[in-house]
């Protein structure tokens, strides 16, 4: 009888450090850039969002921290203090690749499964999941419906705006003007592949069209790859008075720019996705490894594991799917 209550004690206390070990929630860290622009904004409030969502279905199984850096030093800090705190997974999208790569790779060796969405790190040879946009779909599928469109309509003279001298601008622009330079009869006016950098800006989307509007008599279609860069484009033409512009197409998908397409804009008719939803993807592919739903195989894998996010036009047929009128962006 004395050897029986001792294998059940020692069964119970068995079992009881196993709940224990159970009972400790996993700490799922987010870091994500303040808003310098309105797709940043959106990744913020897709952030907040989505963790707001998630703490309704995980209940104490799973913990969420975000933090919003202003800047790549501060992100820096912020994620060491993610570590400090326990964090188990991290979602970041770096505001920088270049000083964010070392930190995260530290955290990698030391256990701390890593998620890095859009911006990927400069080492690639370590268990990572890089989830990253379709940068050169974004230029692919706005190459191919602004050539179609204006080959359909008749129109020829088109100018061209990127964002800023990156990268994953160079992929966009090359897309699109290797989808552009299929259709012979498009001219555009800059000449070649040349376009102007509008830094994903309001202001300089404004005055670069403005710049375009004097030097040029008539232009059929403006593309400016950024759904921001357009507000300023539209106010550039509203307050020249031109008529003889008929396409607008910028790119990432905001829901101004949705909104525009739903109320049948003449000028806006269709964008192109690189949505900041795509946190919501990151936020979400560590919380189901969190609970098991999703393998945690990467971490260990000698190279990073990249997972892309598909782009495609949203038009008026399939823009009410992607609306969401309480989006930051």
């Amino acid at each position: 009888m004395k050897k029986l209550f001792v294998v059940l004690f020692i069964a119970l206390m068995v079992c009881g450090l196993a709940f224990g070990q159970r009972a400790q929630p996993i700490k799922i860290g987010i870091a994500v850039p303040t808003a310098d622009h309105g797709w940043t904004g959106g990744i913020g409030w897709w952030a907040d969002e989505t963790v707001k969502e998630l703490k309704k279905t995980v209940g104490n199984t799973v913990q969420f921290r975000v933090v919003h850096s202003a800047n790549a030093t501060q992100q820096v800090s912020d994620v060491e203090n993610l570590r400090a705190w326990g964090m188990n997974i991290l979602v970041i999208l770096p505001h920088e690749s270049g000083p964010l790569t070392a930190p995260v790779k530290r955290l990698h060796s030391q256990g701390i499964k890593c998620i890095v969405v859009d911006r990927g790190l400069d080492d690639k040879s370590f268990g990572y999941v890089d989830l990253a946009g379709d940068n050169p779909g974004l230029g692919r599928y706005s190459g191919q419906w602004l050539a179609a469109t204006m080959k359909a309509e008749g129109l020829t003279n088109y100018v061209a705006m990127g964002g800023m001298p990156v990268v994953i601008d160079t992929e966009r622009m090359n897309a699109f003007f290797a989808e552009m330079n299929k259709e012979r009869s498009l001219r555009n006016l800059l000449g070649g592949n040349r376009y102007e950098f509008a830094n994903w800006s309001v202001q300089d989307g404004l005055r670069i069209m403005e710049t375009f509007l004097q030097r040029y008599p008539k232009i059929d279609a403006v593309f400016c790859q950024d759904d921001d860069v357009i507000t300023g484009v539209m106010q550039a033409i509203k307050e020249s008075g031109r008529t003889d512009i008929k396409i607008v197409l910028g790119g990432a998908g905001s829901k101004v720019v949705y909104k525009m397409i739903m109320d049948g804009n003449p000028l806006v008719r269709a964008t192109t996705l690189y949505n900041p939803t795509m946190i919501r993807d990151g936020i979400n592919y560590a919380a189901d490894v969190a609970r098991g739903f999703k393998s945690d195989g990467f971490h260990t894998a000698t190279r990073y594991t990249q997972v892309v996010i598909p782009s495609g036009v949203v038009d008026k047929n399939n823009v009410r799917q992607f609306y969401n009128p309480k989006s930051a962006y």
